[in-house]
């Protein structure tokens, strides 16, 4: 064994790992760590607040499914970083943040930017921990990626003292290598319970939610519902674990995120296969309506989500992938493929009958026309990313996705200015795919210095912003209260003149207030964005009181504009 710098001994575990980047701000409490990593093969990006690179090191790891990577200093570089972790908690994200810290000999007299990190990060953190002896060094990395990768993944902390960063330990990159992930089965007889209900059932659905996609389980997701022939609902987290031009395609239910044929089919349903779903309330809405009149089975890697939101009448713990496999085998041992039945027609009448208007030709212009022009523009392999806010709804209401991993939304914590950051994640990690941002006025501002380190970079990408100067959905949430208080944004010319702001940074823009243009405007920034390597923002002016259809319940949506006119569909047995 070779005695080493321990902070080396970390970089060639990231290397193992398959982190190619990194992002973060380098300060003198972690400086050791900086110091390994300018020689190694792994990329550092510089971003310009620590919470835009927990932002980044999130997209680059739901885009990869990989283990994203932050790095900062001590103190408020920690603190910074608090609601990344959280965002990526909540939402299943494996991510380790990497801080510096105070020597331990100071750590107990209030030193220079010295915080008991560890404790504050705990909540939010699958695993947080202080290293504390050099020798440790690789190993806790080790841990850490494996705690990220296991079960419901999920980010960790790691505080590096800076006395402890720099120590020597005994490592030997030949014999070292990441350690393993269990893949958990389901129990035989789980599964041939879930199929005896199944069986049983006249019009079964499945739920697939974000479990699916982070388990690279959606050809075996494919391969159960065509067997079956069971109609595939998608949650906001699971958008793209199924095709949504694919026949067996249910659409979305929910309360926000939603389809209205989606809702129609769920609340015909007579049995829910929900796999890898958290039944947010968000989608569950009301949960009298909910459950009423379905049979639910609840699969999931993690013990502890069973039963959390209501007792599922069958739980099947396990891993996505297997569970769905085994599923399988068990259909295909019962006989051969199904044909389409009659409640797969019915779900396909529902389609054809309960779509929404997005063909508006109004101006101000109508956001689903926004998102109507975003889907006949952007190409099956694009990657979507999107953060919180109507335009979120709206986005998750109108977009379609086909592919795994190409539409990103941080689902459960929902921070404002995700999106940025999160998209130059995805094209670090992707520099082949096309990567579109869509993003509302208000949460653009919050992380907008986050576009100076894509132009830094040349990370180029498309931002199209839903831009109705509001925070919108509160405006939308105030109606109740008969107010509308401290949520407009409109000053001078349009408030903020997102164009001049992107100029600023030295990056391309263009404002649209037409919708006939916007199919130029689309196109002008792709080909801007892929010739001059930066991100290039398209800034729509939409009706600014606009609302989305929303409710309490799947049962009680209520829609703001105009429908398209009834196609009536047969629904007797």
């Amino acid at each position: 064994m070779n005695r080493i710098p321990c902070m080396e001994a970390v970089v060639a575990v990231l290397e193992s790992e398959g982190v190619d980047t990194v992002f973060g701000i380098p300060g003198a409490a972690i400086l050791p760590l900086y110091a390994a990593l300018q020689n190694s093969s792994v990329r550092h990006i510089t971003v310009r607040h620590e919470e835009g690179g927990t932002h980044a090191a999130d997209g680059w790891a739901r885009a990869t499914g990989n283990v994203g990577v932050c790095i900062g200093t001590s103190g408020p570089a920690g603190t910074n970083m608090i609601t990344g972790l959280y965002t990526a908690m909540a939402d299943s994200i494996p991510m380790i943040c990497v801080t510096g810290q105070a020597a331990t000999s100071k750590l107990h007299q209030e030193a220079f930017q010295a915080v008991d990190i560890v404790e504050i990060a705990r909540p939010v953190t699958k695993w947080a921990v202080q290293l504390k002896e050099p020798a440790q060094a690789p190993w806790v990395f080790r841990e850490a990626f494996r705690i990220a990768r296991s079960g419901r993944p999920g980010p960790v902390l790691i505080d590096l003292p800076i006395d402890v960063q720099r120590g020597t330990c005994l490592y030997d990159r030949d014999v070292d290598a990441p350690l393993p992930v269990e893949i958990p089965r389901p129990l035989p007889g789980a599964v041939r319970k879930a199929m005896d209900l199944l069986a049983a059932a006249k019009r079964p659905v499945i739920l697939a939610g974000g479990g699916v996609i982070i388990a690279d389980a959606c050809d075996e997701l494919r391969a159960l519902a065509e067997h079956l022939q069971l109609p595939v609902h998608v949650t906001l987290m699971g958008k793209g674990a199924f095709p949504e031009d694919h026949p067996l395609f249910a659409g979305m239910p929910g309360i926000q995120t939603q389809t209205r044929w989606g809702n129609a089919a769920f609340l015909q349903s007579d049995l829910v296969l929900a796999v890898g779903a958290r039944f947010g309330d968000r989608h569950t809405g009301d949960l009298d309506v909910y459950r009423r009149g379905r049979t639910f089975v609840h699969v999931d890697i993690e013990p502890m989500q069973l039963g959390r939101v209501f007792e599922p009448d069958l739980g099947i713990v396990g891993h996505a992938r297997p569970v769905l496999a085994d599923l399988l085998a068990e259909a295909r041992g019962r006989g051969g493929p199904k044909e389409p039945g009659k409640w797969v027609r019915k779900v396909a009448d529902l389609r054809r009958t309960m779509a929404r208007r997005d063909d508006f030709d109004d101006v101000p212009i109508k956001p689903p026309r926004v998102f109507k022009e975003i889907n006949a523009y952007f190409g099956r392999d694009t990657t979507f990313v999107t953060a919180i806010g109507l335009y979120q709804i709206w986005s998750g209401q109108f977009q379609t996705t086909y592919l795994p991993r190409r539409y990103l939304v941080c689902g459960q914590a929902g921070p404002l200015g995700w999106e940025v950051p999160a998209a130059m994640g995805v094209k670090c990690a992707h520099p082949e795919r096309q990567v579109v941002a869509v993003v509302g006025d208000y949460s653009f501002q919050f992380l907008m210095e986050e576009v100076a380190v894509a132009a830094q970079y040349r990370v180029p990408f498309v931002i199209v912003m839903i831009n109705n100067e509001y925070l919108g959905l509160i405006r939308q949430a105030e109606i109740p209260y008969g107010m509308n208080f401290a949520v407009d944004l409109h000053y001078g010319e349009g408030g903020i003149d997102h164009v001049k702001a992107m100029e600023a940074f030295g990056c391309p823009a263009r404002r649209v207030e037409l919708p006939g243009d916007l199919p130029d405007a689309l196109a002008w920034a792709s080909a801007e964005s892929a010739r001059e390597r930066l991100p290039v923002l398209v800034e729509v002016m939409v009706e600014r009181e606009a609302n989305a259809a929303m409710g309490p319940s799947l049962d009680a949506i209520k829609e703001f504009e105009p429908l398209p006119e009834l196609i009536t569909a047969d629904w007797s047995d």
